[in-house]
């Protein structure tokens, strides 16, 4: 079986030595100056220092008047989504003709959200100072990870910037809305038990104590499931304080270890994809983020093993990350890419095998790919339809027993003394 090829505009371009540009602090600079005609204009720029904002505008025409440094605030934070929209307003605006530093000044300025004005203008800020838009995405690692920006420097090299940041674009918008699917499907039954929780609370703290009160005038023996719930009530109003800041603690406990803890983090991602109805749509959505981000960068001409690398790093779980890197270290020994997912079990499926064998044999292992993206994330949408269709009268049942089950073992004494009464 012949191994995977890349496409020939990209291997025939060398790759640059990256040079090193030092990671120099900028600050914000508000100038006021005039142009050639003397008009006054008044503008900010990201710079070391005021001599160097005075030089820079100097080269411009500019000549400076005033130039005062401004205040660092906040503004909320950068998202994923702004970082998918960027990407798509820059492949746009490129397309068009736009020039690149225009195209910073553009977006940056007109974004509703200050962090991701400031954070494009820093860009343009090292554009400006000589730093390739590679070397100025790396200075930011938090907004723009490594599969980001090497698709970028190979489109730099390549001459294909536009059209590699159309294709980023579109990934970006693809790994959102797979994103979006899963949390909506994780968000109805979550948001239920936080209701169905704080409804439980309510009754056990101020609807059972009344109830209680009235049963003491019974003198009469009470009904095992509302002495049950009645020492429930109990045990809560007195150490309320605990369960809640023992819940509190568990859950913060868990996500500050959970960040921290590597194993702990394959642990629950292994479980994540053996869950019942929920396991089966990550599963799902891994594979479709795999294939999708394996095609984008293979489509820019990054060889197939720098590309493993890449699609490691965003799998999203660690047991398809650490799957890729032992596919990666046989690739890199000249096994084909099908000998190597195969080699690695049940994690893909035959369909997947299939169909990066036939990409393979057939020179269109990016095309193949991004069809089975497409496949799984229609696939993901399909079944994130069907489970919440299946988990409304699901959970309904369950709030039916629970609330139901208080409310009849309060009423069973009212019940028990009517019938005595008649």
């Amino acid at each position: 079986m012949a191994t995977a090829t890349r496409p020939a505009v990209a291997r025939s371009a060398p790759k640059k030595p990256e040079s090193k540009v030092k990671n120099v602090k900028t600050y914000t600079y508000l100038w006021i100056g005039k142009n050639k005609t003397g008009k006054i204009i008044r503008g900010e720029i990201q710079a070391q220092s005021p001599t160097v904002v005075n030089a820079m505008l100097r080269r411009q025409g500019v000549l400076v008047t005033k130039i005062t440094k401004k205040a660092s605030g906040g503004g909320g934070k950068v998202a994923e989504k702004d970082i998918a929209m960027f990407t798509r307003q820059l492949a746009t605006m490129m397309r068009a003709g736009v020039p690149l530093l225009q195209t910073f000044e553009i977006v940056g300025r007109g974004h509703d959200n200050p962090a991701v004005g400031k954070l494009l203008l820093d860009i343009k800020g090292d554009v400006e100072t000589g730093s390739s838009l590679s070397q100025a995405f790396r200075k930011f690692p938090l907004h723009f990870d490594a599969l980001y920006c090497n698709l970028v420097e190979a489109g730099e090299q390549a001459g294909i910037l536009e059209t590699l940041l159309d294709r980023l674009a579109t990934y970006k918008e693809k790994m959102l809305a797979i994103k979006a699917k899963i949390k909506s499907a994780l968000f109805y039954p979550t948001a239920i038990l936080i209701v169905a929780f704080i409804i439980t609370t309510v009754i056990m703290i101020f609807v059972i104590p009344a109830f209680k009160d009235i049963f003491k005038s019974f003198g009469a023996d009470l009904p095992t499931p509302t002495i049950i719930v009645i020492a429930m009530s109990d045990f809560f109003m007195a150490y309320w304080w605990a369960i809640f800041g023992g819940l509190g603690g568990a859950i913060w406990a868990f996500f500050f270890a959970w960040r921290r803890s590597v194993p702990m983090q394959i642990a629950f991602d292994r479980l994540f994809l053996r869950l019942p109805l929920f396991g089966d749509i990550i599963r799902k959505a891994v594979i479709a983020r795999w294939t999708r981000t394996l095609a984008t960068m293979f489509a820019a001409g990054v060889p197939l093993v720098e590309s493993l690398d890449s699609v490691a790093g965003a799998a999203g779980n660690y047991v398809y990350k650490i799957a890729t890197q032992q596919i990666q270290e046989e690739v890199s020994t000249g096994i084909s890419l099908t000998s190597a997912m195969q080699n690695r079990g049940e994690i893909f499926s035959n369909m997947v095998l299939q169909m990066v064998a036939i990409g393979e044999e057939s020179g269109s292992l990016d095309s193949m790919l991004d069809k089975v993206a497409a496949i799984f994330e229609q696939e993901v949408d399909d079944a994130v339809e069907a489970l919440s269709s299946l988990m409304e009268p699901v959970i309904m049942v369950i709030l039916g027993v629970l609330i139901g089950g208080l409310v009849i073992a309060m009423y069973l004494p009212i019940f028990k003394l009517g019938s005595v009464v008649s």
